[in-house]
């Protein structure tokens, strides 16, 4: 049998084996993997790791903030995300006060398949003023989601009543509640108190978001979930008292699972305290913390504890950072890290020992397709969709504006030398990024 495409010579990395193989694709979806395949395009990746494409199940592309719109929409930030490898993500919806949930997701589902140039879906988002809308959950995942967010703070936070009646009504529909979980009365009071004594520098955002109230909000909503026995997903944990909470209760037989994020892996909160705007850039919710807790994070990644590598990508330009400058809690929070993510995790997880080519490719590819129901993604399988990335693990990549793709002026990342970076990034088949070349149609993507 002749494929369509056929890749040979490249060591194939899942998330449970290494091997060398032939992969033939024929049409959209992988048709064979064996020794000898011919096809109509050979393509060599000699020398090169093949992977499933990655999988960044918390991305927020065009996404309103009070005044601020983040700066990457579905296109910019759908091709900055080919370039490091991604194939699929899941953004949000957010339901106006009298829309119906099925009514905003076609709303918001109509900007990204104009644009998007690779795969996506949605978590709904359940806030205080759409308690009364319950009931249409059963409907929003006959629409396509899979997954609801609820918050614990800002102006979206549920109280603990509301997060019982909302995860409730998640898991009875068969979707997976997702959280931001941190403890907001008790933020809102010390940033009050920090403000009235004029400690308003950035240096102060995570001086107010104490780490051992993020684990105290986490405990909380496992136990909400626990006793409805309802699986529950922790959403960019940013610090060892989070994912401690996380790894106890799975070790009591909770269903949980918890991600992080690459600001809390590379980043430190010394970013805070650079002269002017450069402190502010890097304010994001919850806060990078402590070099000390990013050690912690790295030892709880490489013991297993995290299922999920996402970005939380939500950037703002340096004009609209500054505008906010009066005092670091009216600063638009976001970082960008869409494109880094996937190289990265290999460039300091894999290559420093902290996780295996195979935990890589899990946190990445495969276990985020699987907690999200994405039965076609995130694995090299005959029938699976043909999303894949040749993988170049010597390339250096040095981070800045002029390297990435984001549609922002500015790199939390700026100087990290990334050593692995991906040369081809397929999608369904299709060739999306090869050796920097963009070749991907804007609206080529799916809603899953």
């Amino acid at each position: 049998m002749k494929f369509d495409m056929v890749i040979k010579n490249g060591r194939i990395i899942t998330s449970t084996e290494s091997y060398y193989a032939d992969i033939g694709i024929s049409g959209e979806k992988i048709g064979a993997i064996g020794l000898d395949l011919d096809g109509s395009k050979i393509i060599d990746a000699t020398g090169k790791l093949v992977t499933p494409g990655a999988v960044d199940t918390h991305v927020h592309l065009e996404m309103p903030i009070g005044e601020y719109v983040s700066t990457d929409d579905f296109y910019t930030g759908t091709r900055a995300a080919a370039f490091g490898g991604t194939t699929t993500f899941i953004d949000f919806v957010e339901s106006k006060k009298d829309q119906s949930f099925s009514d905003a997701l076609k709303e918001r589902n109509g900007k990204a398949e104009a644009i998007s140039v690779i795969d996506y879906s949605f978590h709904m988002t359940i806030g205080p003023d759409d308690m009364g809308k319950l009931n249409q959950v059963p409907a929003a995942v006959n629409a396509g989601c899979r997954s609801f967010k609820l918050y614990m703070a800002y102006g979206l936070k549920l109280n603990d009543g509301q997060l019982l009646k909302a995860i409730d009504a998640v898991n009875k529909a068969g979707a997976l509640p997702v959280v931001h979980a941190e403890n907001w009365d008790i933020i809102t009071t010390l940033i009050d108190q920090n403000i009235a004594k004029g400690n308003s520098s950035p240096r102060w955002h995570p001086r107010s978001r104490p780490a051992e109230l993020e684990g105290e909000a986490v405990e909380r909503v496992i136990s909400i979930a626990s006793y409805l026995q309802s699986p529950i997903h922790i959403l960019h944990i940013s610090c060892p008292e989070a994912i401690q909470r996380v790894e106890d209760a799975k070790e009591r037989g909770i269903s949980v699972s918890a991600e992080t994020c690459p600001q809390y892996l590379f980043l430190n909160w010394d970013v805070f305290e650079k002269k002017g705007l450069d402190g502010a850039l890097p304010i994001c919710s919850p806060p990078i913390r402590s070099q000390e807790s990013q050690d912690g994070l790295w030892d709880y990644l490489s013991g297993g504890c995290f299922d999920t590598i996402s970005t939380d990508h939500c950037p703002f330009t340096m004009s609209e950072k500054e505008f906010g400058m009066a005092a670091f809690n009216t600063i638009p929070g976001g970082v960008p890290s869409i494109e880094m993510r996937f190289p990265a995790l290999y460039s300091k997880g894999v290559r420093e020992g902290y996780i295996t080519e195979n935990q890589w490719v899990d946190l990445c590819c495969t276990s985020p397709a699987r907690l999200f129901g994405m039965e076609s993604k995130g694995d090299i399988l005959v029938g699976k969709d043909a999303d894949l990335v040749i993988f170049d693990p010597e390339k250096i990549n040095p981070l800045s504006c002029e390297t990435l793709h984001e549609k922002v002026d500015w790199t939390p990342y700026e100087g990290i030398d990334i050593i692995g970076w991906p040369e081809l990034t397929i999608s369904r088949g299709d060739i999306l990024v090869d050796k920097g070349e963009f070749k991907a149609k804007p609206g080529r993507g799916k809603f899953l």
